[in-house]
This record gives structure tokens, C-alpha cells and sequence, in this order.
């Protein structure tokens, strides 16, 4: 049996994963939901000086308290500079890397690097009405409601900093999810496809894919249990 541990995007829980979570449970995997700090069940934590870094921590002291070893560690959208940090501190423990239609940033770059200016834009207005915080970005018409907390806006410009020890990871995924094109992650698809040291995964898919696709996240998931 496999260990998973799975971390959510911006503005959102670690609630999106519950059938996920649940799926792979049935079948006899274990299975860690980080709930980053600030954000969802643990928005009473919420502060300007969360950034990064504390994101990163939060996932170490899961695997540490737990006694985590080779993980499969997932990360969905702003999840995925999440994981990359992770990556950096703890690769040796890492049996897998999943990004699913996540930021994939490389060495010294932040999500504000790998955002459009209209991101940015909505980043710095919401400052007036959320200081220290980013409003979450309007949902895709026709989406179903979902509760969601203002992301804190530090986390959001601290760069990724790499040390070498990602490199221990034997397995990399990206899933990609077709249902939005363009979005913010085609470029990571593109510059992906065909690399041989990456396993990409394309699935019919609005952004929140542990929602819109479980099965075919599942799929994916068990394939590297």
C-alpha cells in the first residue's frame, strides 16, 4: 500500500479532496490532507506574514510527525509551489511528484512570476479591500459554489529556492486538465511534452480536478502507489 499526501491550491481546503481521499483509503492506501495555514478549517490562523516558507512547514511536520517516508506528494495549482518546496528539503522521501494542473516553478521564481498581468493586476486591487490577502479569483461560469478564505498575499511572491535534494525524486506527473484552454498552465504542458523524465497525463477536466474528474485523478494517483 501506497502513502499519499495531498495539498490544495490557493483559496481553497483540503476539503476538495475528500473523495479522493476516500477512494484511495478503500483501497487500503494511506492518505494525509494538509490544510495549509490560513486557509479553509484553519482561517482563523490567517495573517499578512504567512508566506511561502510556512506552507512548505506545514507539510514537513505532517510527514514528520507522522513518520513519512516514501510519499507520494501531491499538489493541485498554487499546491504545486508548495510541493516543489517540499521537494527541496525532503526529495529523499519522496517516491513521487504529482502536480495537478499546478504552478511548476523553477529555481528562484515565485507564483507572481508565473502569472499573466491580469493576475497580477487582480492581486495588487484586492489589496484595498483585503490587506495583506488576494481575493479569490471569480469561478468559471457555471461552477458550483465552494467555500473558499482570502489567500495570503506573502505566500504568493516568496520564491521557490531548489538545493539539489529534488533530484532523489524517481517519479514526476503533471496532470493537465483540457477543459479551460488557455489557461495559466498550458505552458507547463508545453514545455513538458515529450520529456522523458516526466510522465504527462492530459484529462478531460475543468481546473478543479479532484472534483470534476476523481476517477480519472484516481487513475492516475494509483498508478504510482
Amino acid at each position: 500500500m501506497a502513502t499519499y499526501v495531498l495539498v490544495h491550491g490557493a483559496w481553497g481546503s483540503g476539503r476538495s479532496y475528500r473523495r479522493t481521499a476516500a477512494a484511495l483509503r478503500a483501497e487500503g492506501h494511506f492518505v494525509h490532507i494538509v490544510t495549509l495555514t490560513g486557509l479553509g478549517e484553519r482561517r482563523h490562523l490567517a495573517s499578512p506574514a504567512i508566506d511561502l516558507s510556512l506552507h512548505v512547514r506545514d507539510v514537513m511536520e505532517v510527514m514528520e510527525t507522522e513518520g513519512l517516508d516514501d510519499i507520494i506528494l501531491v499538489g493541485h495549482s498554487y499546491g504545486g509551489m508548495v510541493i516543489t518546496g517540499v521537494s527541496a528539503l525532503a526529495g529523499e522521501r519522496i517516491r513521487a511528484l504529482v502536480y495537478v494542473d499546478a504552478f511548476l516553478p523553477k529555481d528562484g521564481q515565485s507564483l507572481w512570476d508565473l502569472v499573466d498581468d491580469g493576475t497580477r493586476r487582480h492581486f495588487i486591487e484586492t489589496q484595498r479591500t483585503h490587506p495583506g490577502f488576494v481575493a479569490p479569483l471569480p469561478d468559471p461560469p457555471g461552477a458550483p459554489p465552494r467555500p473558499r478564505s482570502p489567500h495570503p498575499f506573502a505566500s504568493l511572491v516568496e520564491p521557490v529556492t531548489l538545493t539539489g535534494r529534488e533530484a532523489a525524486i524517481r517519479r514526476r506527473v503533471y496532470v493537465y486538465a483540457d477543459g479551460g484552454s488557455p489557461t495559466a498552465f498550458d505552458r507547463f504542458r508545453d514545455a513538458l511534452t515529450g520529456d522523458p523524465d516526466w510522465t504527462l497525463v492530459t484529462l478531460p477536466s475543468g481546473h478543479l480536478v479532484m472534483v470534476d474528474n476523481p476517477a480519472g485523478l484516481h487513475a492516475v494517483l494509483t498508478a504510482e502507489a
